[in-house]
């Protein structure tokens, strides 16, 4: 058995991001609150490929001083706490610091492909990210001076713990029992089936990979596939497999899912919250919603919210399950003392990050000071990721990726487990909103 020592709060890679995430959300909130300092990180403003000569001229124009000036804080604040991290952790900063340097370039090249107006519209960040470290893996390869960078998991709980702060509980109460009805009574439902599904059905031995997958289409796609495959020790190809498949299909339900919608007649508030429950990623679901309209967009990013809300208690759970069942051969019991030793810390991190912007921060501000707060947040949050698919995808070649889909099992598990969760979430949002059986909510719910 494992044993946990006082030692770990500053040496390992769990609590470490914890501490970070603490630290750059404690900034944050200084930042914004007292007005006293600029805490703002580097976002590349939406730009057009094929844009005229006055167009490219604005681009440039926003390349001003102050762009640079975020830029230059969004490395100096990554790369002390995550150098000083590595360091804690007994790695080699002459080693770790210039390898950082590199990737936060290639950082910044993802970020600026993923601003450009087509790209940002239909695919997500975290696709190019990937797409670029498999370019550069499966070419010219990774240099071996590069690899002490590539720590995937590090920059993927810090980023979870600092996304911990957007994370409301005060939206339950905005939707009530509507919400919870939709976005928690179906998404354990969904879990316990694909997981049936790809376990007992198609036999899939790569059960990290399996709960992932489930995680990423019931709830919300990359988010979720980050803190289940941590939670369940999923390998970066695992990680990879379930976010590529959650992207290209999210591309798809978010184009039509909205023709369907409109054309079966249903109303923008089932539309929404159908939108909200199925379509995996965040960004995706507003823009789908909007496509249908303003009460349907704020339908589906209520659900969503309140559905986002899981991550923390889903991983947790898998991380208990993984630790005491599929884990544990049967030859000893696995007692708290290693369910403790095995849990992932950085979702501890992510629900006190949640608590506090829930019940402190909000309570004693408002709505706006929050939303800036999260503004600020949110971009620190993004860059971490940026690193973290940057990492996956120079960790990962063609060969393995092909190798873990298992002859196509892992691409039906998703599309059958997919078409079971519309299909339940169309029944609990006709259940629930339709009328029949309740009272349809007031539209001031909305505002």
């Amino acid at each position: 058995m494992s044993k946990s020592n006082l030692s770990d709060l500053w040496k390992k890679e769990d609590w470490l991001a914890v501490w970070i995430g603490f630290i750059v959300i404690a900034l944050g909130c200084v930042a914004v609150l007292t007005g006293a300092f600029d805490f703002a990180a580097a976002k590349f403003s939406t730009w057009h490929l094929w844009e005229n000569v006055a167009e490219k001229k604005a681009l440039l124009s926003q390349l001003n001083g102050a762009f640079w000036i975020k830029l230059l804080r969004t490395f100096l604040v990554l790369g002390i706490l995550f150098t000083a991290g590595v360091k804690l952790q007994g790695g080699k900063v002459k080693e770790y610091l210039p390898a950082f340097v590199v990737l936060f370039v290639l950082a910044i090249v993802v970020r600026l492909i993923s601003a450009e107006f087509t790209l940002n519209r239909y695919l997500e960040w975290a696709f190019w990210a990937l797409i670029v470290g498999l370019l550069i893996s499966n070419t010219v390869g990774v240099p071996a001076w590069l690899k002490p960078a590539i720590r995937t998991e590090f920059y993927i709980k810090t980023g979870l713990v600092i996304m911990g702060f957007s994370v409301l509980f005060s939206n339950i109460a905005k939707f009530g029992l509507y919400g919870l009805g939709i976005a928690w009574v179906v998404t354990p439902i969904v879990i316990l089936f694909m997981w049936w599904l790809g376990t007992k059905v198609f036999k899939i031995d790569n059960k990290p990979l399996v709960i992932t997958l489930s995680a990423a289409t019931s709830v919300c796609g990359t988010s979720a596939a980050i803190a289940t495959g941590a939670a369940s020790g999923a390998k970066k190809n695992d990680l990879s497999i379930a976010i590529s498949i959650s992207i290209i299909f999210t591309i798809l339900m978010m184009v039509f899912e909205p023709m369907i919608i409109r054309w079966a007649g249903m109303s923008q508030l089932m539309g929404g919250a159908l939108i909200g429950g199925t379509v995996d990623s965040t960004g995706a679901v507003v823009l789908a919603g909007n496509a249908l309209g303003p009460e349907a967009e704020q339908a589906a990013v209520l659900v969503k919210s309140i559905q986002n809300i899981l991550i923390g208690f889903i991983a947790f759970f898998v991380a208990v399950f993984f630790a005491t069942r599929v884990e544990n051969s049967g030859a000893s019991k696995v007692g708290a003392s290693e369910i403790w030793h095995r849990f992932p810390k950085f979702i501890i991190g992510f629900f006190v990050a949640s608590l506090v912007a829930s019940f402190i921060v909000l309570p004693n501000t408002d709505g706006a000071t929050v939303k800036a707060i999260n503004g600020v947040l949110d971009q620190y949050k993004n860059w971490a990721f940026v690193l973290a698919f940057t990492s996956i995808g120079l960790d990962t070649n063609f060969k393995e990726l092909g190798a873990a889909l298992k002859g196509g099992k892992v691409l039906w598990l998703y599309i059958i487990g997919q078409v079971f969760n519309i299909a339940l979430t169309l029944f609990a949002v006709w259940f629930l909103l339709s009328g029949v059986v309740f009272d349809i909510p007031s539209l001031d719910l909305f505002k």
